[in-house]
């Protein structure tokens, strides 16, 4: 019988955004049944914000283990680090998911733009959550891929924040493949199906027409599918993108593998706009975040929705119970 799970860790997020309000909205929500989760740091800003919302103060704890006794009364939060506190919250979410203490990761949103001020030498958020994870083993394909997930839907990205035209003409087969995999071996491990079902997303009107519409599916799309195939995956297309996401076709595939980003994410903010999660495939540790940005401009209105966070906070538990029951 696998063993209970430890508790999540939640980034702060930028501390001007809305990630400490919503990590408090989420808290308020989540209390009576869990899952219990923890914050990395700023407790500073934690406190003036339950103020602004009227909620009780939160709560500083030593260590996750501590999380579960005061999850039913306040926000638990852990010692921040040193330097920028949005950074130290996620090097010190990263470690305690690493070591054990957290059975997986919830990030709130943060700005690049304030990043790079800072001298931040990655792409994104996700690219650092992978070079801090790079020394762990990862059980089969290593990412990151993203996945964007709502009830009924789960999109898979192969490209995703490039200009269209640069998306288009980075696609290539390989691409393909590696992000079929991760999505398929993460819909085994992380959703315990069993026998996953992918379709691939055309990026041509009508998927070509034979050629006549674009050859990138004959050229590109086509030897990624034969080869996916040949290795035993479930994958069909390539489909038209205009019939690939009403209710009947969405029963007949587990997830859908999306050329680019406007192609994945429509479908999921037209089904379940403020609910919507984005995980991170092929990393060694659990990571889950909302699908949406830091929202600077309602900050400390106490006005944002925690919809989504509270999503991420749901799914990451349950691929964190998923994967202790496969190891």
């Amino acid at each position: 019988m696998p063993e209970p799970l430890a508790p999540l860790v939640l980034t702060l997020g930028d501390p001007d955004g809305i990630g400490p309000e919503i990590a408090l909205k989420a808290w308020a929500a989540l209390r009576p049944d869990g899952p219990v989760f923890a914050v990395a740091g700023g407790l500073d800003i934690l406190s003036r914000t339950a103020r602004l919302l009227n909620l009780p103060a939160p709560a500083a704890i030593a260590d996750c283990s501590a999380a579960h006794d005061a999850f039913d009364r306040a926000l638990p939060v852990l010692p921040g680090g040193t330097g920028s506190p949005t950074l130290a919250s996620i090097e010190d979410g990263v470690s305690r998911v690493r070591s054990g203490e957290a059975s997986g990761l919830v990030t709130n949103p943060v700005s690049k733009a304030a990043l790079y001020a800072q001298g931040f030498a990655f792409p994104g958020h996700t690219e650092f959550l992978a070079h801090l994870t790079s020394d762990m083993p990862v059980t089969g394909e290593r990412g990151p891929a993203m996945m964007l997930a709502v009830p009924g839907l789960r999109t898979v990205l192969v490209t995703i924040h490039q200009p269209l035209r640069e998306a288009i003409a980075s696609l290539t087969s390989g691409k393909i493949v590696q992000t079929a995999r991760l999505a398929f071996q993460a819909l085994q491990r992380d959703f315990s199906i069993t026998r996953p079902r992918l379709a691939l997303a055309g990026l041509n009107p009508h998927a070509g027409e034979g050629g006549s519409m674009g050859r990138e599916e004959i050229d590109i799309l086509a030897p990624a599918l034969e080869q996916l195939r040949a290795e035993g995956i479930d994958i069909a297309g390539p489909m038209p993108p205009d019939t690939l996401f009403h209710a009947e076709a969405r029963e007949r595939y587990d997830a859908a593998i999306c050329l680019y980003h406007d192609q994945g994410l429509i479908p999921v903010k037209t089904l379940d706009f403020h609910g919507g999660v984005n995980v991170t495939l092929g990393l060694p540790i659990v990571r889950t975040s909302p699908d949406h940005g830091t929202a600077k401009d309602i900050a400390g209105k106490g006005v944002a929705r925690a919809d989504s966070l509270i999503a991420a906070v749901r799914l990451a538990q349950e691929i964190a119970g998923n994967r202790g029951r496969t190891r």
